[in-house]
């Protein structure tokens, strides 16, 4: 298995500016090329201080431009919110300026103030993805295609710049809709799920509801390639795991007013910050996420890498309005402290830990589910 980082962008305090802020991304991204991470990936979200990136694309190309080996994905492309040809054709575009080391997340969308925004109808966008994801498959695998369904037609079509990854880059697969694991099983994709702010147990959860999709498709549900985001913060500062843990419960608070279309918008562009229906207490939220010393980090990745069986961990390093220098502290002591201590637990190199068989699953003794 291996970590990746995740790059929402989230603009919390006004004081910072959005430029300042997208440059702590770069950085961030390009440390963790030489930190050794996996993967880095960028949203897509659009016209609210939820996050300054309306394009991962662009951000992969520049992500790719400063690094060297680091993979750099979308996560993800909300795919009924785009053109096809034209999403088919960039993507092939930055997997070739990349060198071929694009990942390409996707996913149906959520919100409706984007939707609304960029003349898209979300009652239909569970249908437009997946017509949007056949033609991606047609576009990047085919010299030239062409494509008839009930909201997109596409004449006979070629690529001019093919993708350097054959057949085509990864496809990572976001959300918990059962029909679209089932599509991950059939179509050989990565479904690609988020435990919030809620217990790990609720991952254990939809892992199961994963493995009952590939069953169904006659896959063996023990290769799942399962993709997890999860918040995490490794510091011995009080003061820096208090500020993390408030920065999850305000990321959660944006995410569902926008999900629910009660969002509030303070100057047609700060999302106001209000509890939800069912929001646990900050101390519920810190026994949930992966923070603390690296100790205590280590042995909850150990037990949850054990619950749910993940082959790729996207991580929140910086939520809220967390300072920069707190994010990369703890993306140094995660790199070097808890890989280490996790290496050990298992008894072989990170690479291989995927091959480690879960057992039985247990619920993990949380206050909070």
């Amino acid at each position: 298995m291996d970590f990746g980082i995740f790059n929402l962008l989230q603009h919390r305090d006004r004081n910072t500016s959005p430029h300042q802020l997208l440059a702590e991304a770069m950085e961030h991204t390009r440390l963790a090329d030489e930190m050794g991470f996996s993967r880095a990936w960028f949203a897509e979200h659009h016209f609210s201080n939820y996050s300054l990136c309306p394009s991962p694309l662009i951000l992969c190309t520049q992500a790719a431009a400063i690094t060297k080996s680091i993979r750099v994905g979308c996560a993800v492309l909300i795919l009924p919110l785009h053109m096809p040809a034209r999403v088919i054709a960039e993507i092939a575009l930055v997997d070739s300026l990349s060198g071929g080391r694009l990942d390409v997340g996707v996913g149906s969308g959520y919100q409706q103030y984007e939707f609304e925004r960029l003349g898209a109808d979300l009652t239909k966008n569970k249908v437009m993805f997946n017509e949007m994801l056949d033609m991606i498959e047609l576009g990047l695998r085919e010299p030239h295609f062409r494509y008839d369904g009930k909201y997109y037609t596409q004449p006979q079509t070629a690529i001019n710049v093919c993708p350097v990854q054959a057949p085509r880059p990864p496809i990572w697969v976001a959300g918990k809709d059962p029909a679209s694991h089932r599509r991950c099983a059939r179509d050989g994709y990565i479904p690609f799920i988020s435990g919030g702010i809620g217990s790990p147990n609720n991952i254990r959860r939809l892992r199961d509801q994963v493995e009952e999709c590939y069953v169904a498709e006659g896959r063996d549900p023990a290769a799942i390639p399962l993709g997890v985001l999860r918040f995490a913060c490794v510091s011995d500062d009080r003061a820096v795991i208090d500020r993390y843990v408030d920065g999850a419960r305000y990321q959660q608070r944006l995410a569902v007013s926008l999900r629910t279309r009660k969002e509030v918008l303070v100057d047609d562009y700060m999302v106001a910050d209000v509890p939800f229906e069912g929001e646990p207490e900050l101390d519920r939220i810190e026994q949930n996420l992966l923070v603390g010393s690296a100790e205590h980090v280590a042995e909850r990745l150990c037990a949850e890498i054990e619950l749910y069986g993940p082959r790729h961990i996207n991580i929140y390093f910086q939520v809220g309005d967390l300072p920069s220098r707190a994010a990369i502290g703890s993306m140094e002591q995660f790199t070097t402290k808890v890989i280490p201590l996790v290496e050990q637990h298992f008894g072989r190199p990170l690479a291989e830990i995927n091959d480690v068989p879960m057992p039985q699953p247990k619920a993990m003794p949380l206050a909070a589910e």
